[in-house]
């Protein structure tokens, strides 16, 4: 237990930093992954065979393959097209992945809407797009919000296998530091405890959008 104490205190800034870029990682990977599983998710329900086809072969892939197998793939393929920094580089690999899963809970919650109220807003005059937009999208994204807090943190503690490329996230900085300290238990442990820190606020945050939401949609009332 003090050489647990003594790593941490002797490298507190070194984790500190990395957890900066860490949570800077998984945001914008995050964020891209919504945009492709949005799009994707709507190739899906579109009834374009076509573009049904390139959802379902993109999802097939994904799913089928291991996460660290297509980060190497897609950042030497990216790097092939475009030169970019790895956190770039990284971010973009990770959200190609997340996106997938991401395509199938929109979907998932896109048609969990009752067909009534599509059908009741184009008879009011909306175009699909904005009927989609204003009626349909709202109330699918407050259904997708646990199954998407869930693939959140499953995308936190996915952005650690970036240290493979040269980021300098949690992982990166624990398997630097194990290096020169020949303490792997002990390194490792303080670096779990930073991922078991950030999931435990990003549950809390996800936890109180949800409690939100459903506040707002009983009138602010909460009961």
């Amino acid at each position: 237990m003090p050489d647990i104490y003594n790593i941490f205190l002797k490298n507190y800034t070194a984790f500190g930093e990395a957890t900066i870029v860490t949570l800077k990682l998984t945001s914008v990977s995050l964020l891209l992954a919504m945009v492709i599983g949005l799009i994707i998710a709507f190739f899906k329900i579109s009834g374009n065979r076509l573009l049904y086809g390139i959802a379902q072969l993109y999802i097939t892939v994904v799913r089928g393959t291991p996460l660290i197998v297509q980060l190497m793939f897609l950042y030497f393929g990216i790097q092939e097209l475009i030169v970019l920094p790895r956190f770039w580089a990284g971010a973009l690999a990770l959200a190609i992945h997340a996106g997938a899963y991401i395509a199938e809970i929109f979907r998932g919650a896109i048609q969990s809407i009752n067909q009534g109220q599509m059908e009741a807003a184009r008879s009011l005059g909306m175009s699909y797009p904005l009927a989609m937009r204003r009626v349909i999208l709202p109330q699918a994204f407050k259904r997708a919000i646990p199954a998407l807090g869930n693939q959140f943190i499953i995308g936190l503690k996915d952005s650690s296998l970036v240290a493979y490329l040269g980021v300098a996230e949690i992982y990166g900085i624990a398997l630097t530091t194990q290096a020169e300290n020949f303490q792997p238990f002990e390194t490792f442990f303080v670096a779990g405890l930073y991922y078991l820190v950030l999931v435990i606020i990003f549950s809390y945050l996800v936890d109180k959008l949800e409690l939100r939401l459903k506040v707002d949609e009983n009138g602010g009332s909460g009961k």
